[in-house]
C-alpha cells in the first residue's frame, strides 16, 4: 500500500524505521514544524523529520492537516493507508477522509484505557500491573475509533515512562506491520471499543509533577516514575527548585515528618505521609544531576530540613 507515515518524536522512529524496510511504500511523512530544542533553544526538525530526509523520502511539515496547503500536498500523495504514531497534532475533517483505509494510530495503551496523549505516565501513576498497546483506526472523538489489534506488556516495579515507552515503541513495529497486512488483506476486522473500562490520560504539566510529601510513599513513588524524564518530578525548598529522581519507598520506620530529610546510614531518607522513601539523584536549583548524598553532605543542612509540604497542582 502507498503509506503517508504521521509521527513527531523519537518514540515514533522504530515504526517508520520499520516500514520503510517493508513492502509498502512510504510516500511520504507528516510532521510537526522545526521546533526550539534545548538550553539554546535552536530550531531543529523533528526526529521523524531527521530520519525521512536520510532515508530520502518526501517530508511535509504541518501542524494543521487539514488546511488548504497540507490538504493539497497530502492529496498529490494518492495516499492507501496512515499510519500515525505520537505525530501530536489534531486530525480532523477533511483530512480524516483523505486515506482510502484511514489513518491508522498506534496508541500505548489497551484501549479503552488511557486514551488521550500520556498513557504510559498515567498508567504508571495509577499503579497498573499491565499495559500494551491498540492499532486503531482515527475517527473524530478522542481515541475512540474500533480497534485492530492489541498487544500486552508487564510494567516493571521500577519502570519510569522512558523504560516503558521505550518498550512499547520497540514492540509496537509489528503490530502496526501486521494490521497494515490485514487491512491490504482485507482480512482485518476492527472491533468498537468496549463501553467499559474508560479512563483519560491527559497531557502532564509542571504542575502535576511537583511533590506532595504529605502523600503515601507509594503514590509519591509512582508519581515520580511516571513523571521521568518528563515533565520531571521536582519539590521545593526555600524558594529553590530541586528535580528528583525517582525514589525508592522503604519499609522501616524512619520517624520522619512529610517531607523531612535525614540521612540514614549515608542513604538520604524523605519523611511521607506513609513510609519514608530513599531519593537517588536529586539537580539543585541551577545545577546538574547528583547523588542525593553527595548533595546532603555539601548543603550541610539543619537537623530538621524539609521539602516544602505544597499540595500537588500548585507551581510556582
Amino acid at each position: 500500500m502507498r503509506l503517508l507515515f504521521a509521527g513527531t518524536p523519537a518514540v515514533a522512529l522504530p515504526t517508520l524505521a520499520a516500514l520503510l524496510d517493508s513492502s509498502h511504500d512510504v510516500v511520504g511523512v507528516l510532521t510537526r514544524p522545526p521546533a526550539p530544542v534545548g538550553r539554546k533553544r535552536v530550531i531543529t526538525p523533528s526526529p521523524v523529520h531527521a530520519l525521512a530526509a536520510e532515508r530520502g523520502v518526501p517530508v511535509i511539515t504541518s501542524s494543521r492537516p487539514h488546511d488548504a496547503a497540507t490538504m493539497a500536498a497530502l492529496t498529490a500523495l494518492d495516499i492507501d493507508c496512515a499510519p500515525v504514531v505520537a505525530y501530536g497534532a489534531l486530525l480532523r475533517e477533511p483530512a480524516l477522509s483523505l486515506p482510502r483505509h484511514g489513518w491508522l494510530n498506534l496508541h500505548f495503551s489497551l484501549l479503552p484505557a488511557w486514551r488521550g496523549a500520556a498513557p504510559v505516565q498515567h498508567a504508571i501513576m495509577a499503579g497498573d500491573d499491565m499495559t500494551g498497546a491498540s492499532t486503531f483506526r482515527i475517527e473524530a472523538g478522542l481515541d475512540t475509533g474500533p480497534v485492530y489489534g492489541t498487544l500486552t506488556e508487564p510494567i516493571r516495579r521500577r519502570d519510569t515512562a522512558a523504560d516503558l515507552l521505550g518498550r512499547l515503541a520497540e514492540a509496537g513495529p509489528a503490530l502496526m506491520l501486521a494490521t497494515l497486512d490485514a487491512i491490504e488483506g482485507g482480512t482485518a476486522r476492527p472491533v468498537p471499543q468496549s463501553a467499559d473500562g474508560i479512563s483519560l490520560a491527559p497531557r502532564l504539566h509542571s504542575a502535576d509533577a511537583r511533590v506532595d510529601w504529605s502523600l503515601p510513599a507509594l503514590a509519591i513513588d509512582r508519581q515520580i516514575r511516571g513523571c521521568t524524564p518528563a515533565p520531571g518530578a521536582w519539590t521545593t525548598r526555600d524558594g529553590g527548585r530541586y528535580k528528583l529522581g525517582p525514589v525508592l519507598p522503604v519499609v522501616e520506620d524512619a520517624g520522619l515528618a512529610p517531607g523531612q530529610l535525614a540521612d540514614v546510614d549515608g542513604a538520604v531518607l524523605v519523611g511521607t505521609g506513609s513510609d519514608a522513601v530513599r531519593l537517588e539523584a536529586i539537580a539543585p536549583p541551577g545545577r546538574g544531576w547528583m547523588a542525593a548524598s553527595d548533595w546532603l553532605r555539601g548543603a550541610r543542612l539543619p537537623a530538621d530540613a524539609t521539602f516544602d509540604r505544597t499540595e500537588v497542582g500548585s507551581d510556582v
